[in-house]
């Protein structure tokens, strides 16, 4: 459980825009409607994420690991424990559950092949109020996932927090029947409007930024 001295450090509302802003600073999010990017599933995507870039960047680092601290106090104040995705929301669940004072274990994509077979590393209880730590989420199955592995674990998984989200349907429904709140430092809707402040995108190509959101599977520039 969180504890009550954290309250007047981590108290503030999450500002979307100014992650937004940082991450199109360092290039950890980059638009391309122009040339588009193909993402593993196949789909062709004018946006590419990668979050990973953070790390690199120690002020910019410690920004949205405060921002995400913010989230997850706010949102989730009864949480007992931070789960990681393998491979990057490792880092940004270990850090926040370092500054928020809270266990921490992170989830393999599957059971280790050798030693104690474990997906779940680290120390847990059943029973424990746990927010998993996302850096990015776009369908959400992945992400739901995980939350499978940790329930199949006797944990109670009481919502997600990513850096960023592509804010697509698909998403909000399974999010939705799986009942996992999610909470996202920013995402798609805000980081087209912060680029198009910026002067980063043209005006005439928001329409077409905005008609692949609304579908991904099928869009082609």
């Amino acid at each position: 459980m969180l504890k009550l001295f954290c309250f007047t450090y981590l108290r503030g509302m999450t500002n979307q825009k100014a992650v937004a802003e940082k991450l199109l600073q360092i290039g950890a999010v980059q638009l391309r409607p122009e040339q588009p990017y193909t993402w593993a599933s196949g789909w062709k995507s004018p946006i590419y994420c990668d979050n990973r870039r953070i790390l690199s960047f120690p002020f910019i680092r410690d920004f949205i690991k405060s921002e995400m601290c913010n989230v997850v106090f706010e949102a989730f104040p009864e949480a007992d424990l931070l789960a990681g995705v393998a491979t990057a929301g490792i880092a940004w669940g270990a850090m926040a559950a370092d500054q928020l004072k809270l266990p921490y274990i992170y989830v393999r994509p599957k059971p280790k092949e050798h030693g104690l077979g474990n997906q779940v590393e680290g120390f847990y209880e059943n029973g424990q109020k746990t927010v998993v730590i996302e850096d990015l989420v776009s369908t959400g199955k992945s992400s739901l996932q995980v939350v499978d592995v940790l329930k199949q674990q006797g944990l109670d998984v009481i919502g997600m927090v990513s850096i960023f989200n592509y804010g697509f349907d698909a998403a909000v429904k399974n999010m939705e029947a799986a009942a996992v709140p999610l909470h996202s430092l920013t995402n798609y809707q805000t980081l087209i409007n912060t680029a198009l402040e910026k002067g980063l995108v043209q005006t005439q190509t928001e329409n077409l930024l905005l008609q692949w959101r609304q579908d991904p599977a099928n869009w082609n520039g």
